[in-house]
Formats: structure tokens, sequence, C-alpha cells
């Protein structure tokens, strides 16, 4: 049979045809590329990662949950000189109010502050994430509000958690406000039942229902300071203006000492351009007031509700749990003023 015999490819060289990949020549000892000698043994790149960046991210995972959860039980976050009393409000509802006001609680406790909850909203939400009673019957703050029960015979202990107590809310609270309106000083008695508390804390959180009413009042009354949640919306930003002027009318009025002390921007999706709008114009009209630690959206924060718990506890490897312990170090030592190490 005549003709030419057919014609076997050649391998092209990599340098002839543009973007192709490096041959790996078997015959040398060691992984080489053809003409480029071996590397020595003795060379580390400078993208060779370091140990803390070798870690595997359930590694690292863990290492954040240890730090958060703080087994020890050690004073690490610095505690306050005297009480503060920080009333956490917008009117707005849906910003993260009752999930900033559990997951700080929990992340101060777990890290050797006395810290006191008081769930001021008829739904109860912040009572349902620390896991407390708060069904029809239970002593709630509505005694205290009005029937002058003392704070110290409703305040619960929060299980699993230690230095943290909560005063819970039942529905009863929904008719307070219309009974509060022929209540001697009805603006002050939360103020009251807190001051005549026998124990110390080093702080105490209050969880404003989503409305200016007079539950709201007396929280404000009751507070040194204002905690805003901001989601990082539209609407939120909307409102913002009016519970600044309800803040200013309760400081003229009734509480000289209020003030509005930090703002917290929560629910950021990074993926949008209008959450870092909302980030730069509430940093550049509150300035110092908004704290560096921004709460990301992040699943785990709203599962943790359904089981009875705090982000916290539930997921401290999450990033909801990272963010908000971030946020309550930065309020504990944005109010330190005396050493970690002092003793309860």
């Amino acid at each position: 049979m005549t003709g030419n015999p057919p014609t076997v490819p050649t391998q092209p060289h990599p340098g002839s045809v543009p973007d192709a990949a490096p041959v790996v020549d078997a015959g040398v000892t060691g992984v080489g590329v053809v003409g480029v000698p071996a590397p020595d043994a003795a060379y580390v790149s400078r993208e060779t990662p370091t140990r803390e960046e070798d870690d595997p991210p359930l590694a690292m995972e863990a290492m954040r949950a240890v730090q958060i959860l703080n087994p020890s039980g050690e004073v690490t976050m610095p505690r306050p000189e005297r009480t503060r009393v920080m009333c956490v409000a917008n009117q707005k509802g849906g910003v993260g109010k009752t999930t900033t006001t559990v997951n700080l609680a929990v992340a101060l406790a777990l890290h050797g502050n006395r810290v006191l909850v008081v769930d001021l909203d008829p739904q109860g939400n912040a009572s349902t994430g620390l896991n407390v009673p708060h069904h029809t019957g239970v002593p709630d703050v509505y005694d205290c509000l009005i029937d002058s029960v003392p704070l110290a015979e409703v305040a619960q202990e929060v299980e699993g958690i230690p230095n943290l107590w909560c005063v819970p809310a039942t529905i009863d609270l929904a008719g307070a406000e219309i009974e509060l309106v022929s209540v001697v000083a009805r603006e002050s008695r939360l103020n009251r039942a807190i001051e005549a508390y026998p124990g110390h804390f080093d702080y105490v959180f209050i969880d404003c229902p989503p409305s200016l009413g007079l539950l709201t009042v007396n929280a404000l009354v009751a507070a040194q300071e204002v905690l805003i949640p901001i989601q990082c919306e539209y609407y939120a930003l909307e409102g913002l203006n009016q519970l600044i002027n309800n803040i200013n009318l309760v400081r003229q009025h009734l509480n000289p000492k209020l003030e509005v002390s930090t703002i917290l921007l929560t629910m950021y999706d990074r993926r949008t351009r209008l959450a870092d709008a909302v980030e730069q114009d509430v940093r550049n009209h509150f300035g110092d007031k908004v704290l560096q630690a921004v709460i990301p959206r992040n699943v785990r924060v709203s599962e943790a509700p359904s089981y009875g718990q705090s982000v916290m506890t539930y997921d401290p490897g999450s990033r909801g749990a990272t963010s908000y312990f971030e946020a309550a170090q930065e309020i504990a030592e944005r109010g330190a003023k005396e050493p970690v190490s002092r003793n309860a």
C-alpha cells in the first residue's frame, strides 16, 4: 500500500501557544517546569500561608467560639464604675432592638459583668430569647409599673448564663399604656423600681416596644444612655429625626442626664450599595457615637430565638455572634473607668 504515513502531531512548546499550561518534566527530581530549575528545598515563597492563615475554617471558628463563651469565667471586659442604664430604642419595628438587647447582655455577662435585662415590650421577645418564662400569671414588669411590686421579686436568673437576670414581660403589659395614664408620676415608675433594686448591676438594658408611648417614655426617664439600633435601609433613617426630637423633649422636661451614647448598625448587607450609603450617612451625622462593629445579616441570629437562646450560645463561632461580641467589647471599653481586674 502506497502513500505517506500519517503525520504524528508534535507537542507544542508552552512558549509558542498563548496561555498554554506549563508542562511538567517527570524526568527531573522533584516537581518542576520544563526549562525552569526545581525550587530549592530551603526556599519559602512569600505566598506560603502563615500558621494562623493555614488553620482550617473549623479550627478558626472553634477558636472564636471559645473566646466568646469564655469558659474560664474571667472578667475580660471592663466593668464600669457605676451602673450603666441603657435604653435600646427605635420606634421603627424590625430593626433589631430585641436581638441587640439580648446578645449584648449575654456577651457582657459571659465576660464578667452583672447584667439585668428589663423586657418592656408586650410581645415579650427578649424574655423568649433568654428562655425566661413569661406566660400569663408569671410576675412581670407590669406588676412593677402598676402595682409597685419590687423589681427584685420579679427578676429571674437566666439559666446557663451566670451574672444575667431578666425582668420578663407578659401580655398584661399591653394594657399598661392605658392604665398608666391615671397613675401618679406615671413617667418615672420604672426609674423608681430600678433605683430601689437592692443589688448592684454593671449594666441594665431596657428593651423598648416599637412605639413612642408611655412605656418608652418610662424607659427614657429611667435610662442615662440611649442605644439606637439602625437597620441599614432608608426607612430606618426616615423616622430617626422624630426619635431624636422625643429624646430631646424627655431630656428637657424629665431626665436631664439622658444622652444618645451609642448607635449600632444592624442587618448590614455588604452586597448592596444602599447599606454602604446608609452607613456613611449615619457615621457622618453621629460621628464617634456609631460603633465600629457592624452587625451583618446572618441566619444564625434569626434562628437562635427559636431555641430559646442568644446567638452567642447558639452558634458562638458564627459571624453574627462575632459581630455582637465585638460590639459588646466596644461598649464596655468606651464606658470603662477602672481596671478589668476589679472583683465582684
